[in-house]
């Protein structure tokens, strides 16, 4: 833009510097010697007939500034040249000089140019120059560059200067670290319901006195709130507990997973569906939730039994392990049940548990026909039975002995983090959870993994006799088995004598890469028994390496002999591949156990069973089809160290 000419004042009024003596003898001997004074006649030179333009004329450091100006800022110049501090009417000047003598230079400029025939001078204004530190930037630009830093970084930049302090807490930024970090994509202004996913167990309407549904809650205020304290006092402060856990019950163990659910942190509790439907989803229920009630304070509430949110504890013991408390234990408890009158039918068929269990506990707390309300609930949610249903005896008292047991943690509870196994292209089939039938025990959570050559099923949830945390099955994928024809396939005799052939081969490869193989002293020995006994091992591994090699067929025809007990009995009919692998087994308590030989079974992608030879039943796993957050393991390391922790716990 082409800068204003600024019309320079009369020379018999510069500033009020004309008018003093010693501003006058102070410009006289200076740069300016050569300019007339009011009243004298012009330079002599003659070149121009302003008196502005003489100094632009000849070309001097001033040129083309006004008389009064250019005697000002020649004085302030000397000034701070000198070390002074300028006065008056030229301190004055000095506060004009950054706008209007930068204009009135670029116009004395260009009337100089213009006298001399050259080419107007370039106005000051060109290309701005780059900013030399954050603070020159826009503050729109600030937010944008701070909201994509971590939320962990943002405190120490809040400490670097108040500026950008007082930029942090700009709400946008706190918003996308929410959603960014914790996929919260909900809007704390435009909020309708509590907890988004309600699920039947939050209030729903933001009013913050409304009643909601069974019992009356004062809910969080969240339109006074901000994405700060949300991330702050809420996520970044629980973001620990966040992944998938498993609570310590004892042999029983259970699957839990911490997740940001709206405005809420929830830990839901997943459980297998009722016995023997394997393929149904899995059921699921709240354990506790955190959330905030005021803008810097986060609470705690137990959600388990009937009464509703209570209040609650969570302490973090050490890294991957928390515990949670109930401080109201009386929520647990059936409402009305210690004063439930006697029904016939109900007592004679609890004396039925009491004679099945030894254990004075269970005299304790079915003693009462609250304690027996509060097990006929327990029994229908867990099993989705009724005690009319249960006629196995050994059955009840499994039944029985669980909720005695687990009935002990409902105040207090600790978790340890577990991870999904990892996955790698060479894998039989995607790992992951799984969940399979255990005869009397019910439907249990096994984790599928695979290391090599070897695929391992670690139970998540177990039993009496063998825990959770133990591993329950091993597959050797180097030794497939070829099952025969369907006629000879469901007689029980050739299946045995098929997996017991495989049996004494591995068993000869262990024994020979542990160098202890009694074949040793036959080579040494020449005789046709020796030369028998090498060709027929040649023979044996040359058609497991051909089996292993040769691709399995698209699906075969399956069927499981008459002798082998299964508690699903629509279980597939064709398979894809079958591979030798044995089973641990124990008495209760996990006493004496053993590995026994069995048959594992791929059917598709999510399901696969296991032949158990010696206990001549079968396990049916369908794949858990539910995408947990927070669950991946950082490492394959990691997730082996995992194991062993679990395991140990159990041993």
């Amino acid at each position: 833009e082409a800068v204003p000419r600024v019309r320079a004042p009369p020379l018999s009024n510069g500033g009020g510097d004309w008018r003093r003596g010693r501003s006058r003898r102070r410009l006289a001997g200076g740069a300016w010697s050569g300019l007339g004074r009011p009243g004298r006649a012009p330079w002599s030179g003659g070149a121009a007939e302003d008196g502005g333009l003489r100094a632009a004329v000849r070309g001097g450091p001033c040129a083309g500034l006004p008389a009064a100006g250019r005697a000002a800022e020649s004085g302030v110049r000397r000034q701070q040249r000198a070390g002074h501090r300028p006065r008056g009417g030229q301190r004055r000047l000095r506060g004009r000089g950054s706008a209007a003598a930068e204009a009135e230079a670029a116009a004395a400029a260009s009337a100089s140019a213009r006298v001399q025939g050259a080419p107007a001078a370039a106005a000051p204004h060109g290309p701005p120059r780059a900013p030399l530190s954050l603070l020159e930037l826009p503050p729109e630009l600030l937010v944008q560059i701070f909201g994509s830093l971590p939320g962990t970084d943002l405190p120490s930049l809040a400490l670097v200067c108040s500026a950008f302090r007082r930029l942090l807490r700009t709400d946008t930024i706190w918003r996308r670290r929410c959603r960014e970090e914790y996929g919260v994509c909900e809007n704390l202004r435009k909020l309708e319901i509590t907890g988004v996913s309600c699920r039947d167990v939050y209030a729903k309407r933001i009013n913050p006195r409304v009643k909601s549904g069974r019992y009356v809650k004062i809910l969080p205020d969240y339109e006074h709130m901000e994405y700060r304290d949300i991330y702050t006092s809420l996520l970044h402060r629980y973001r620990h507990i966040l992944g998938l856990w498993q609570p310590d019950i004892g042999p029983y163990g259970g699957l839990l997973n911490v997740v940001v659910d709206g405005w809420f942190i929830i830990g839901w509790m997943y459980l297998p569906p009722h016995d023997p439907h394997v393929d149904d989803p899995m059921r699921f229920k709240p354990l506790f939730r955190v959330h905030l009630m005021e803008r810097k304070s986060a609470t705690v509430e137990c959600m388990y039994g009937h009464k509703g949110p209570h209040d609650g504890h969570i302490q973090i013991v050490k890294k991957d392990e928390f515990s949670t408390k109930c401080n109201q234990t009386d929520h647990h408890r059936m409402s009305g049940g210690r004063q439930e009158e006697h029904k016939g039918g109900q007592l004679p068929f609890a004396g039925v548990f009491l004679s099945s269990c030894q254990a004075p506990i269970a005299h304790h707390r079915l003693a009462s026909l609250w304690a027996l309300q509060e097990f006929r609930t327990w029994l229908q949610e867990e099993w989705g039975r009724t005690l009319e249903d249960i006629f196995h005896e050994h059955m009840q008292e499994l039944i029985l002995m669980k909720f005695i047991y687990t009935s002990q943690y409902d105040n207090c509870l600790t978790y340890r983090r577990i991870y999904l196994p990892p996955r790698s292209a060479d894998d039989l089939i995607e790992p992951g959870l799984f969940k399979g039938t255990y005869g009397s025990h019910g439907l249990e959570i096994v984790m599928l993994s695979f290391h090599g050559r070897k695929a391992r099923g670690t139970k998540i949830t177990g039993d009496p006799n063998i825990p959770a945390g133990q591993q329950t099955v091993e597959i050797d994928l180097a030794h497939p088995i070829q099952l025969p024809d369907i006629e000879n396939l469901s007689n029980f005799r050739e299946l045995s004598r098929i997996v017991l052939e495989v049996q004494e081969r591995v068993r000869q490869e262990e024994q020979r890469q542990e160098g202890s193989l009694p074949g040793e002293q036959a080579e040494a020995e020449p005789g046709p028994s020796g030369q028998e006994g090498a060709e027929a091992s040649a023979a044996e591994e040359g058609a497991a390496a051909a089996a292993a090699q040769s691709p399995p067929p698209a699906s075969c025809p399956f069927v499981l002999p008459a002798e082998i007990a299964s508690r699903k009995e629509d279980y597939p009919r064709t398979c894809r591949a079958c591979f030798y692998g044995t089973g641990l087994v124990a008495a209760h308590g996990f006493t004496s156990p053993g590995w026994t030989p069995g048959v594992f079974v791929l059917f598709d992608d999510d399901r696969f069973g296991f032949i158990w030879l010696e206990l001549q039943s079968f396990s049916l796993y369908s794949r858990i089809k539910v995408s947990f957050q927070n669950a991946e393991a950082p490492s394959r390391e990691a997730f082996e160290e995992m194991l062993k922790n679990i395991q140990l716990l159990t041993s």
